[in-house]
C-alpha cells in the first residue's frame, strides 16, 4: 500500500486550549502559526504519523495582558523556547473512524507523553482538485508537567489557574502532489 504525505492547511485548521480561570470560568487560547504534517496508509489514518509544532509568541487568548504573561517565564518562556512540538509514537484505533493517537509532546525541552482522541471527518477534492482531509481532536495535559509553574491561589483556596489543560482541534490537511511506495 502506499503511504500519501499530507501537510496542515493553516486556513482551515484552528488549535485550541483551555483552562479554567479561579475554577469558576473557562479561557481559551489558540496558536496562530503552526505547521505539521501526517503520512497515512493510503487514505487510512489509523495507522499514521503524525507531526505538529507552533509558534509560542503566536499564542493568542483574546487578551494582550494574558497573552504577554504566558509568554513569559511563568508559562511557556517564548523567547528561550520559541515552539512546542508533539510526534506521534502510537495509534490505537477505537472504531470507524476514531482512534487514540499517543505521542511526545515537548513544551520548554520537556517531553511527556500525551493522548489524544481523533475522529476523522473524512477526505474530499477542494473546487480546484485538491485532496484534502479533515479530523478533529481533543485532549488533556498538566501544565506543570511541562514547566509551566505559575502557581496562585486565591483566598478561597481556588487555582487561578488550572494544572488540567483542555487541548481541542480541527485540523484540514493537504495531500502533496506524489505519493511514495511504502
Amino acid at each position: 500500500m502506499e503511504t500519501k504525505k499530507w501537510t496542515i492547511d493553516p486556513a482551515h485548521t484552528n488549535i485550541h486550549f483551555k483552562a479554567k480561570h479561579l475554577m469558576i470560568t473557562t479561557v481559551t487560547g489558540s496558536f496562530g502559526e503552526f505547521s505539521g504534517s501526517v503520512e497515512s496508509l493510503g487514505d487510512d489514518f489509523s495507522q499514521g504519523k503524525f507531526e505538529f509544532t507552533a509558534k509560542v509568541d503566536s499564542i493568542s487568548t483574546g487578551n494582550a495582558e494574558r497573552d504577554g504573561h504566558l509568554k513569559s517565564d511563568d508559562f511557556f518562556n517564548a523567547e528561550t523556547y520559541p515552539e512546542l512540538r508533539f510526534q506521534s509514537k502510537e495509534v490505537k484505533s477505537v472504531d470507524g473512524d476514531s482512534f487514540e493517537l499517543i505521542g511526545d509532546m515537548t513544551i520548554r525541552d520537556v517531553t511527556k507523553s500525551v493522548s489524544l482522541n481523533i475522529e476523522v471527518g473524512g477526505i474530499a477534492k477542494d473546487p480546484w482538485g485538491n485532496l484534502k482531509a479533515g479530523f478533529s481532536f481533543s485532549g488533556k495535559m498538566n501544565r506543570k508537567d511541562f514547566g509551566l509553574k505559575f502557581h496562585v491561589v486565591n483566598e478561597a483556596g481556588n487555582l487561578l489557574v488550572s494544572d488540567q489543560i483542555k487541548l481541542e482541534g480541527e485540523v484540514q490537511l493537504a495531500a502533496v502532489e506524489a505519493p511514495v511506495e511504502a
